[in-house]
């Protein structure tokens, strides 16, 4: 199996274990004071690296950062609505907007791909009926769907053209900044008790800098230099599954049959969307080429 395929299912395993921490962490903490934290305890061991990083890394650094960012919040708040593993689900859908977002540097949408889409519109349907909805949790997971999705395709254009540990230390850099200036604006609770509860939830907060953040960032930025967008999409189809199996694991979480059902369409919907069909070779042909 290819290296960096390797590097990607790795790093889908971890994000299938941030779901059930963030819905503890949400307890005490809001998504905008969750990334916050997350991406300064990341920024701690990146920092060297990013005071070396070209302009060049610092350019597309930033405009991955700005679009991660909106990835981590809309999550994290979307979480303290819904369930993890609805959360899982619907996040997955930024396989399905990789190829419409690819409308806008000239590719065409394919049957296949429409097919795929209304399929998992289907599945999204049959998950969120179970337990009834939560348009403001959908909605907000939606939008980090979307912004994965833009994450994705602008890392496949840039990674080939930077060092991964500096496009890795400059985003996390700028997202630790970016946060940290707007909590005194976001309307948070108590920002005076927020190291108390920062400290309540300090091993999960950890984890997901160092680990899941600092760590995973670093595995996609050298994995995307050869793996395109398309492929890495589908890889990615995987983390719902491993959310799925830890919400079981750690928060006793459950879906219904009608959830699961909606969910294994979701899944589904991701694969076909990216799968290549070929037409097998036709006999005379073959034997013309002996």
């Amino acid at each position: 199996m290819n290296f960096n395929i390797v590097l990607l299912l790795v790093a889908t395993l971890v994000w299938g274990t941030t779901f059930p921490l963030l819905k503890s962490a949400s307890a005490t903490l809001s998504g905008l004071e969750i990334s916050t934290l997350r991406f300064l305890a990341a920024s701690v061991v990146m920092l060297p690296f990013a005071l070396k990083a070209s302009r060049q890394s610092w350019r597309d650094g930033a405009l991955l950062g700005i679009v991660a960012l909106i990835a981590y919040i809309t999550q994290a708040f979307g979480l303290a609505h819904i369930s993890s593993n609805r959360s899982a689900f619907l996040t997955s859908l930024n396989v399905l907007m990789v190829p419409f977002l690819g409308l806008a540097f000239g590719r065409r949408l394919s049957a296949q791909g429409v097919f795929a889409a209304a399929l998992a519109c289907f599945g999204i349907g049959l998950l969120s009926w179970e337990g009834g909805g939560n348009w403001l949790g959908d909605g907000l997971t939606l939008l980090c769907a979307l912004a994965n999705a833009a994450y994705v395709l602008i890392l496949s254009a840039v990674a080939p053209r930077n060092d991964p540990r500096d496009l890795t230390a400059t985003q996390i850099v700028l997202m630790a900044i970016l946060g940290c200036l707007a909590l005194p604006f976001a309307g948070e609770s108590a920002l005076g008790s927020l190291p108390q509860r920062a400290a309540d939830a300090a091993l999960p907060l950890l984890y997901l800098g160092l680990i899941a953040s600092a760590g995973m960032l670093f595995l996609l930025a050298i994995a995307q230099r050869e793996v395109s967008a398309e492929k890495a999409a589908v890889i990615y189809a995987l983390e719902p599954v491993f959310a799925a199996i830890f919400s079981w694991f750690w928060l006793g979480e459950t879906l219904g049959l009608r959830g699961m059902a909606g969910g294994a369409l979701v899944v589904l919907a991701v694969i076909i969307s990216e799968w290549k069909f070929t037409r097998a070779t036709p006999v005379a042909e073959s034997a013309n080429t002996i």
